[in-house]
């Protein structure tokens, strides 16, 4: 069958858009998440005061997890409801739920469960990690070499202890 050279060059571009799409495999089990240092999601789903699900990275729903700080357990398989767990998943719901937020990156991309690591952003600019540490919803948990922002959340730390905000009344 002979090809036409319009349909030949329709197949080319074709090919070119194609193969500039990202893979709609999922990502590799490394460490990497989509080169660029941000992305922008949709929240699909909160899972607890400090982590989410999103959609989409690499074309697939992933689990992120916020870097730097640690919320009281929600859903922890033998200790159960900590403290002030149900308040930081509930203000963490408010704040992102169903919202296109920014992930940033650090150094190291997943945790040892194949969660994305991010510092997560809202459209209109607020930092959600450091926003749960200084209303009192979170605590500083800083695992190297994601560390980008431990001083800050340090700081916003002692203020929230030292005001009496959220877990530490």
């Amino acid at each position: 069958m002979r090809i036409g050279r319009r349909s030949r060059t329709v197949q080319i571009v074709l090919f070119a858009l194609l193969s500039a799409l990202p893979s709609l495999s999922a990502l590799p089990s490394s460490q990497s998440v989509p080169e660029k240092a941000t992305t922008s999601v949709r929240v699909v789903r909160v899972i607890d005061g400090d982590t989410i699900e999103v959609c989409c990275v690499g074309w697939k729903r992933e689990s992120v997890r916020y870097i730097g700080i640690d919320t009281p357990e929600t859903q922890h398989p033998t200790k159960g409801v900590d403290a002030f767990g149900k308040e930081a998943a509930e203000a963490n719901a408010k704040l992102v739920a169903g919202k296109t937020v920014r992930l940033e990156f650090d150094v190291r991309r997943r945790d040892q469960y194949g969660r994305v690591l991010a510092y997560v952003y809202l459209e209109d600019g607020t930092f959600v990690n450091a926003w749960l540490v200084e209303q009192g919803y979170a605590q500083v948990m800083t695992v190297p070499p994601n560390v980008k922002y431990q001083e800050l959340f340090l700081r916003l730390q002692r203020e929230a202890r030292e005001a009496r905000r959220g877990l530490w009344q």
